[in-house]
């Protein structure tokens, strides 16, 4: 090869690198540049569900999806209120993350695998499930008395039409009543129309900490949901800064601050991580 010809060739190699910057340089540029040149994280969440997203009295919103965006907010800000709630309703959830209105969402999503095929997860947060709450002073002292009981039980759950199959894979022999709202459920435990009800573990835990002695857990959970804040995929730096706030947050330096939320919300004290060999290798 001649050198006007390896000349040539690498002229016409530097230009169409050159032409193709333009489209490259778009896609990699992150949300997380934006994020940080805007100056503030935009979240989307509710504002209706106790303990997670809701308005306190003087109309400001709380919970502890509320405290996760926070911690975004602080790791990349170092101020957990630079942050603006997008408030939506769940169906908004992915869309609003598709259509990039929303930096990222936290509002107690369950993981599957049809959502992950349109948004991308962060890691779990939570983990939900389902519980039984029974009055301190009642009948039954625990889950084994109330399965030892059989149909004796009668268990409120809100209505929904998998509420008496999901019921009974817990206490097959129980007689199950449904009701319209979640107020009504708790009505019937505390009417003895029910001897138990079956609730979310974080709405349990939550009805638990408002009402401190009155309620306690029956000491068995079933039917685990993962719940993750949900971003736009393809965009790994902006997935890996968000997890990497959250993981953070839940073993290392901002641990406090999780641990103080989830005593808030859910009336629990976390045992810090161990210090020494990093406990997710376990």
């Amino acid at each position: 090869m001649t050198v006007s010809l390896r000349a040539s060739l690498l002229s016409l190699a530097t230009a169409f690198l050159i032409s193709a910057m333009p489209a490259a340089a778009q896609q990699a540029k992150s949300k997380l540049d934006e994020v940080l040149a805007r100056g503030h994280l935009v979240m989307g969440t509710g504002s209706t569900n106790a303990p997670w997203h809701f308005k306190s009295a003087d109309d400001k919103l709380q919970g502890f999806d509320i405290d996760m965006g926070r911690i975004v907010a602080k790791a990349l800000f170092g101020d957990p209120d630079k942050i603006e709630f997008v408030n939506q309703s769940s169906d908004a959830r992915i869309p609003n993350i598709t259509t990039d209105k929303v930096d990222l969402t936290c509002q107690f999503m369950t993981v599957t695998g049809e959502r992950a095929q349109q948004i991308a997860f962060t890691i779990p947060y939570y983990r939900e499930g389902v519980g039984l709450m029974l009055k301190a002073d009642g009948k039954y002292a625990d889950y084994a008395a109330l399965k030892a009981a059989g149909s004796s039980v009668t268990i409120s759950v809100l209505q929904n039409v998998y509420a008496e199959a999901m019921v009974h894979a817990a206490l097959p022999e129980a007689t199950v009543d449904q009701y319209e709202s979640v107020d009504l459920i708790y009505q019937a435990l505390e009417s003895g129309r029910a001897d138990a009800v079956a609730t979310d573990q974080s709405s349990l835990a939550w009805y638990m900490t408002q009402n401190p002695g009155r309620y306690k857990d029956a000491g068995y959970g079933w039917n685990p949901q993962t719940y993750a804040c949900g971003v736009k995929r393809g965009d790994q730096d902006w997935l890996n800064f968000v997890n990497t706030a959250l993981h953070e947050a839940m073993t290392g330096v901002e641990f406090d601050f999780y641990a103080a939320s989830y005593k808030k919300w859910f009336g629990k004290d976390l045992t810090p991580p161990q210090i020494g060999f990093p406990v997710e290798y376990k």
